[in-house]
């Protein structure tokens, strides 16, 4: 019977450092995963992009247009100020987003963007951007969110119209309190 405690008390403790060594694991891979991600370059959504070439090509217009998306039941309204703009590559321009907390109480959200075609999205800099940071709007609150980007000349010349698609997610456990 000694025995038999002796060692469930050796299993016990041994599962506990198993554990304990899964939660350092866990814990250690936060900056980790930052960090690779950072080298990488795939955590570039929350700064501004750098813009290698700021020549304007006169002799080429783009339409960009405007999609607003909103997920997981977010008591919101999104919308584009202007649904499309035609622009000339490597001009810098500046659009506005709406946004409304329809809700009674403070709601933040993050924005991700997305780029149709996919490959306009290595074209397109966005220097000021709603989308790095998570936004958090008072009870019925109304926001003007500014994007100010340039699309490089380089772009494929048989892409003549982009989108530029955000979706606003609701950011779990969040309050007007937290941030």
């Amino acid at each position: 019977m000694v025995d038999q405690a002796h060692a469930n008390q050796q299993t016990l403790a041994k599962l506990l450092v198993v554990a304990v060594a899964m939660f350092g694991f866990g814990y250690a891979m936060v900056p980790f995963y930052g960090a690779l991600c950072d080298a990488l370059g795939l955590n570039s959504v929350a700064k501004a992009d750098p813009v290698t070439n700021t020549q304007v090509d006169t002799d080429r217009f783009l339409t960009i247009e405007f999609d607003t998306n909103l997920r997981n039941n977010l008591p919101w309204t999104f919308t584009a100020v202007e649904k499309s703009v035609r622009i000339h590559p490597g001009a810098l321009t500046h659009v506005t987003f709406e946004v409304r907390n329809r809700s009674d109480r403070p709601v933040t959200g993050q924005a991700i963007p997305s780029f149709g075609p996919q490959l306009a999205g290595g074209y397109f800099k966005k220097l000021d951007c709603f989308c790095f940071t998570q936004q958090t709007l008072a009870p019925g609150e109304i926001r003007q969110m500014p994007v100010a980007f340039v699309v490089e000349p380089g772009l494929p010349k048989d892409v003549n119209t982009v989108t530029l698609s955000y979706t606003f997610f609701e950011v779990e456990g969040k309050t007007g309190r937290d941030g």
